[in-house]
């Protein structure tokens, strides 16, 4: 089988921005591997996403060690797309992992413990086989363990080089602001904050890209098309083949209001206006604030991931066009 060979001019059209005040850069596009990498989905399908994201511009790949589904599989696949051939580009690629929630039965496989966080990026690194991952977080802070532990954990991985960079997902500003201070003791910078952020959920505006900006963190966005409430999917209600469609994920039927399908309509009337799609325009309004470093994108395909990819054509807004968004979203969206 020919080995890969990346594109040579993949770095032509991608846009990079700096972390925070880090001197790493990320595109403003990062591929997740949530979805659509896990053992229930075709290896064929996910090889050739991971490829032409690379072929693009796209170094930034984001898993956690149970994507899936099952847990672990889209590690596993994604270790075994680095051993086809993407592998030979490990110096220009940043593959992130994390570890919080849910992965193994019994006290230590959930949560922030220093137990669990250093065995889970052991299994992580095992799984993808590498030797160290670029950026390692905290997937959501633990209400039981203390945050010296948690950020503890986090700094010796650092220092024991199985990380280069950490982070954390999920934390409110309080929480940040504490985890922030510990780190700091450790003399080891957070990296990037990882949050859910798009037109439809903005809990991060009022307090914490005020506080990431000011302590130089990096914020990468995920959910970035509301669970694909920003796309032309839902226009006309809920397709059968669609998220909300299933009992089991992130996007329930009933979270896909008439209210909610009717702004998503006016927003795609304003997109139209702008030449873009709805997801275009979503991607774009986030990349419009500075703070936001990069924006996390799934894909079921190679074509939905270049139709994401357009996203960055248009990026500017005019005051009109700004407003016009603000009056569809209504006041209520902007702190939800």
């Amino acid at each position: 089988m020919e080995i890969y060979k990346a594109n040579d001019n993949r770095y032509a059209d991608m846009v990079y921005r700096r972390c925070g005040r880090s001197g790493l850069l990320l595109p403003a596009i990062s591929l997740g591997l949530w979805h659509n990498f896990g053992s229930v989905d075709v290896f064929n399908h996910f090889i050739q996403i991971a490829y032409t994201a690379f072929d693009n511009g796209i170094t930034h790949f984001d898993l956690a060690n149970n994507y899936g589904p099952v847990y672990g599989s889209a590690e596993e696949n994604f270790g075994r797309i680095l051993k086809k051939g993407l592998g030979r580009y490990r110096d220009e690629l940043v593959i992130s992992t994390k570890a919080g929630y849910d992965m193994w039965p019994g006290p230590y496989g959930n949560w922030g413990s220093r137990k669990y966080l250093m065995a889970s990026l052991d299994q992580s690194l095992k799984r993808m086989g590498l030797e160290y991952v670029d950026i390692f977080y905290s997937h959501r802070p633990d209400p039981l363990t203390p945050v010296e532990e948690t950020m503890g954990a986090l700094a010796d991985i650092i220092r024991q080089g199985k990380a280069l960079y950490v982070g954390i997902s999920n934390y409110n500003a309080e929480q940040t602001e504490k985890a922030l201070a510990v780190l700091r003791e450790h003399r080891v910078p957070c990296l990037i904050h990882q949050a859910r952020y798009s037109m439809l959920d903005r809990w991060t505006e009022p307090e914490l890209l005020p506080l990431l900006e000011q302590e130089g963190v990096g914020m990468i966005a995920f959910s970035p098309l509301a669970q694909g409430l920003l796309t032309d999917k839902y226009l006309n209600g809920i397709p059968e083949n669609s998220r909300a469609a299933k009992s089991t994920g992130h996007l329930q039927r009933e979270q896909v209001t008439e209210e909610k399908i009717h702004k998503i309509r006016q927003l795609n009337e304003l997109a139209k206006q702008r030449g873009q799609t709805l997801a275009e325009m979503a991607l774009a309004w986030l990349l419009k604030d500075d703070r936001v470093t990069s924006v996390l994108v799934g894909a079921s395909s190679v074509a939905q991931l270049m139709d994401n990819l357009k996203a960055l054509q248009v990026t500017g807004f005019s005051e009109e066009e700004l407003l016009a968004i603000e009056e569809v979203l209504g006041v209520s969206e902007l702190r939800s």
